[in-house]
C-alpha cells in the first residue's frame, strides 16, 4: 500500500494527482521551484519541498533534487504527471534504483517506446497498423533511400527516432529534396534530442489524430478505455480534444482497442498509456505511444466513469485491475478545451497576475486548474492554466454545454485563448465532426 507519494510536477496535473491520492488516503509531497511556492497544490499538500530556482533544468528536470526530496520526506513512490521527466527512462530507472516506486512503466519500456523506430517494430509485431515506411533507420546509402521513397510513394516524411511534440520532422515532395532533407533532419534530431537516427514514412495529407487510452497491471491484465479525437491542433499542439471520436463505430473501436491491448502485453506495459494514430480514409496508422497520463485524460474519464489517476495509483500498489473490458462502456460525449495564458490573436504568452477568476459551473462541467484570484502566472513554463471539460448525452448537447461554459469563464489581468475556443465551437465544420489535423490552422489563416 502506498502511504506517501511525491508529485514530480506542477500546475493543474500536480493538483489532479494530489486529489487522487487524497481520495485514497495517501499523503502527498509537493515539490516546487522558487517561483511556484504559491501554487495551490503546494499549499494543500501534506509536505512541500523547494527543489531549485525557476529554470526547469534546475528544478523540475533536476533528477538529483527530486530524488533527494523523496529521500528526506520518506516517500514511497513518485508520480511524474506529464511533461518534464514523465517519459525520461533515466529518471524512471533512478527512481526505482533509489528504492522508490515509479508510477508508470519500467525504464526499459519507456526507452523501447520512446524510440520511434523500435516502437514501430514492436507495433508491427503485435499487429497494430502502422504507416508504410522504411521499417527501420535510414543509413547513408542515397540510392537505397531513393528506392525506399519510390516504393512508399511521395510525399514522404522524414522523422527523428527520438522526436516528439511535432519536432524533428520534414516533409519531402520529390526526389530532388530527399538527400538534403534527410541530412537536415539528422542534424536537427542530434541537436534537439541527442539522437541523429531518422526514419521515413508515407506522408498522409489530411489525417485525423485519434488515440486510444489503455491501462495494464503487473499481472498481465490490460483494458482499453476507448478513443479520443485530438485533431484540432495548432503547430502540432492539441487545442481541443473529445471522446469518443466522431465516426468511429463500436466494431472498429473494439478491433483497434484489442490490438492495443495485445501490444501492451507484448512489451510488458504497466500503468496508463496512450496509443496515438493517424486516421485517414477509414484506416488507422500508429505513430507513437505516450507512456504516461495524457493532458486530455479527463474526456475519457467523463465518458467511462473511470478515474485514470486512481487506477495508476492502484496499479503502482501492485493490485490487479478492478475492471474487465466487458465492464467498460462509452456513455455520452465529452470535450476538453486547453485554456492558455496567451494572446488569442498572436499566441504570444501572457504571464502576469490574475486579478479575478470565475469558473463556470453546472451539470456536466469540470474545470481542472491551479489558478485563483491573485495568482501570478510565471513566464517560465507552459502557458496552459486550465482545462475546461464538459460532457453531455450527445455530441450536440456537449457542444452546447461547452459554448455556455466558455461564456461563463472570467479571467482578468492576463490574456487567454478563450476567444479562440469560442470561435472553434461556432465553426460549422468542427460542429459537424471529423475535421483533420490541418483544419484549425487553415481556419486561422482564412
Amino acid at each position: 500500500m502506498l502511504k506517501k507519494v511525491l508529485i514530480a510536477n506542477r500546475g493543474e496535473i500536480a493538483l489532479r494527482i494530489m486529489r487522487g491520492c487524497r481520495d485514497m488516503g495517501i499523503r502527498t509531497v509537493a515539490v516546487y521551484s522558487t517561483v511556484d511556492r504559491d501554487l495551490k497544490h503546494v499549499r494543500l499538500a501534506d509536505e512541500a519541498v523547494c527543489i531549485g530556482p525557476a529554470p526547469s533544468a534546475e528544478s523540475y528536470l533536476n533528477i538529483p533534487a527530486l530524488i533527494a526530496a523523496a529521500e528526506i520526506t520518506d516517500t514511497d513512490a513518485i508520480h511524474p504527471g506529464y511533461g518534464f521527466l514523465a517519459e525520461n527512462a533515466d529518471f524512471a530507472e533512478r527512481v526505482e534504483s533509489s528504492g522508490f516506486k515509479f508510477i508508470g512503466p519500467s525504464a526499459k519500456v519507456i526507452r523501447l517506446m520512446g524510440d520511434k523506430v523500435s516502437a514501430i517494430r514492436e507495433m508491427r509485431a503485435a499487429g497494430v497498423p502502422c504507416v508504410p515506411g522504411s521499417d527501420g533507420p535510414l543509413d547513408d546509402n542515397h540510392q537505397r533511400n531513393l528506392s525506399l521513397a519510390r516504393d512508399i510513394g511521395y510525399p514522404v516524411i522524414i522523422k527523428a527516432a527520438g522526436g516528439g511534440g511535432g519536432r524533428g520532422m520534414r516533409v519531402v515532395e520529390n526526389e530532388s529534396e530527399l538527400n538534403e532533407s534527410i541530412a537536415m533532419t539528422r542534424g536537427e534530431a542530434q541537436a534537439a534530442f541527442g539522437n541523429p537516427v531518422v526514419y521515413m514514412e508515407k506522408f498522409l495529407g489530411a489525417p485525423r489524430h485519434i488515440e486510444f487510452q489503455v491501462l495494464m497491471d503487473e499481472h498481465g491484465n490490460a483494458i482499453h478505455l476507448g478513443e479520443r479525437d485530438c485533431s484540432m491542433q495548432r503547430r502540432h499542439q492539441k487545442v481541443v480534444e473529445e471522446a469518443p471520436a466522431p465516426g468511429i463505430t463500436p466494431e472498429v473501436r473494439t478491433e483497434i482497442g484489442k490490438r492495443c491491448i495485445e501490444a501492451c502485453k507484448r512489451i510488458g506495459y504497466r500503468g496508463a498509456g496512450t496509443f496515438e494514430f493517424l486516421y485517414q480514409n477509414g484506416e488507422f496508422y500508429f505513430i507513437e505511444m505516450n507512456t504516461r497520463v495524457q493532458v486530455e485524460h479527463p474526456v475519457t474519464e467523463m465518458v467511462t466513469g473511470i478515474d485514470i489517476i486512481k487506477e495508476q495509483l492502484l496499479i503502482a500498489e501492485g493490485r490487479e485491475l478492478r475492471h474487465q473490458q466487458s465492464d467498460i462502456s462509452i456513455n455520452g460525449h465529452a470535450f476538453e478545451c486547453r485554456i492558455n495564458a496567451e494572446d488569442p490573436e498572436t499566441f504570444m504568452p501572457s504571464p502576469g497576475p490574475i486579478n479575478q477568476y470565475h469558473a463556470p459551473g453546472g451539470l456536466g462541467v469540470r474545470v481542472d486548474t491551479h489558478i485563483y484570484n491573485g495568482y501570478i502566472v510565471p513566464p517560465n513554463y507552459d502557458s496552459m492554466i486550465a482545462k475546461l471539460v464538459v460532457s453531455g448525452n450527445s455530441r450536440e448537447s456537449a457542444i452546447a454545454r461547452m459554448r455556455g461554459a466558455l461564456s461563463e469563464v472570467f479571467v482578468d489581468g492576463i490574456k487567454t485563448n478563450i476567444p479562440l475556443h469560442e470561435r472553434i465551437f461556432r465553426d460549422s465544420a468542427f460542429n459537424s465532426g471529423g475535421t483533420d489535423i490541418h483544419y484549425l490552422e487553415q481556419m486561422l489563416d482564412s
